[in-house]
């Protein structure tokens, strides 16, 4: 009897051919896919090419692409920056002026002592703030933090950003058309200097460049205002200090880096038609105000018990400071802000002379830091634990005094507050957001 046939090659090779006919089959589809995919998009880039040939936008071709260039920018920037439409709204609503003819004003160090004071004046009033702010770890960033849920109570937004940031500006600039600049942001301090001397050259120098730059470019270019500092004027002898005295010996880096934002600010005044003006700050202090100043650390540690440096000048004599109140230093600002003319650049060119100032803010009666201490003793019903020391030579100058008759003539600015009244104000803010009680007694009185 004959075995049946073996048929098990027949069926493994019609499979493997099916198998392969198959396979082809795929590619083939896919191969069509692509080559149609393709010839799709060939056929609407020629379509696109021809009617953008034979039917011009009504723009010009320059305005075109520079449209088609923002819109690009914008979506990428949207992407990057707060998440697109939600993010742009906050910071258009926040810029905008609730007031006929008010400002929109970018305020950088928005919340910063100075910048979140100021951005606070400016909104009541009506004016368009729109802040920015890096939130470093110099001083306890919580500080800044509580600043900034002031502010947002005043719908004030900041954006958290360095003013080194390029595209941030520039995104900036893109959606908003400031009218003004207060630039507040910059590394403060005298001492921390010698510690970190990059980080002052990398925000008072660096930042304040990049800052400009994105200003002169802007269309139109928006007026500057910008703190420098009463440590310009460094080992100089004459006093009352007055803008016309020599600042060329600056005692410390952070002076230095101010001087330079001066020499900076002439340099993009004269090139590009930038209104600019410096304010020279004489040691701000009150509510809200930097850990890292002496009344505000003297406050801290006379109530925890802790004993204070009092520092003395190297031949035995008192230090003093122009202390003045962080309520005239905003009258000053915003003063400058008002009289502040237009920038004459377009477009990165100048044309025509543009407004360049530099101011003292100060209150024009220097105290004793050893009055400061009698004065905190008397409203922290406390005794302070004194080491009176010799200054170090670490770019602390002994005394400085500020004359403001420039300022007075041409936007009114005239200090009111003393140091004591001052003080009272001050130390009332400081047990209350503290959570402070016990032995403060006469922080309140005369306060109505």
């Amino acid at each position: 009897m004959a075995s049946p046939p073996d048929t098990s090659k027949t069926t493994k090779l019609e499979r493997y051919n099916s198998y392969i006919r198959k396979v082809n089959s795929t590619k083939l589809i896919a191969a069509s896919s692509k080559l149609l995919f393709r010839v799709t998009l060939l056929v609407a880039l020629l379509l696109i090419f021809f009617f953008t040939i034979n039917y011009p936008p009504l723009t010009s071709e320059k305005t075109f692409n520079n449209n088609i260039h923002t819109t690009t920018h914008n979506l990428l920037s949207s992407a990057i920056y707060g998440g697109g439409a939600s993010w742009e709204k906050q910071v258009r609503h926040s810029s905008t002026p609730h007031r006929p003819n008010g400002l929109s004003v970018l305020v950088t160090g928005a919340a910063g002592f100075v910048g979140s004071h100021c951005s606070l004046a400016l909104k009541k009033r009506g004016d368009g703030v729109l802040g920015l702010d890096n939130f470093n770890s110099y001083y306890d960033p919580s500080l800044k933090r509580a600043r900034q849920d002031q502010l947002s109570k005043h719908q004030i937004f900041i954006v958290e950003g360095d003013i080194n940031d390029t595209e941030l500006l520039k995104k900036l600039f893109d959606i908003v058309p400031f009218t003004h600049i207060l630039h507040l942001a910059a590394q403060a301090g005298v001492r921390y200097a010698m510690q970190n001397p990059l980080s002052y050259v990398n925000s008072n120098v660096a930042g304040f460049v990049n800052l400009l730059e994105i200003a002169k470019a802007a269309d139109p270019q928006p007026a500057i205002v910008w703190a420098s500092s009463s440590s310009v004027y460094g080992l100089n002898t004459k006093v009352p200090f007055s803008e016309d005295h020599r600042t060329d010996q600056p005692a410390s880096l952070y002076a230095a880096t101010k001087k330079a934002g001066e020499a900076i600010a002439h340099t993009y005044n004269h090139i590009y038609g930038l209104s600019l003006t410096g304010l020279r700050f004489f040691t701000v202090y009150g509510p809200w105000g930097r850990p890292d100043m002496a009344y505000f650390f003297f406050t801290k540690d006379m109530i925890q018990g802790k004993s204070i440096n009092v520092y003395i000048t190297q031949d035995d004599k008192e230090v003093a400071r122009d202390f003045t109140y962080i309520d005239d230093i905003v009258k000053g600002c915003v003063g400058a802000l008002d009289t502040a003319e237009k920038s004459t650049g377009s477009g990165g060119k100048k044309r025509g002379p543009a407004q360049l100032r530099v101011y003292n803010l100060g209150n024009t009666s220097p105290v004793s830091v050893k009055k400061l201490v009698a004065i905190l003793e008397n409203l922290l019903n406390v005794k302070a634990k004194k080491n009176v020391i010799k200054m170090p030579r670490n770019g602390d100058v002994p005394f400085t005094h500020a004359n403001v008759s420039l300022a007075l003539r041409d936007f009114g600015y005239k200090p009111t507050t003393d140091l004591s009244s001052g003080l009272r104000k001050f130390v009332k803010w400081y047990v209350s957001y503290y959570g402070i009680q016990p032995r403060v007694k006469k922080a309140n009185e005369g306060e109505k």
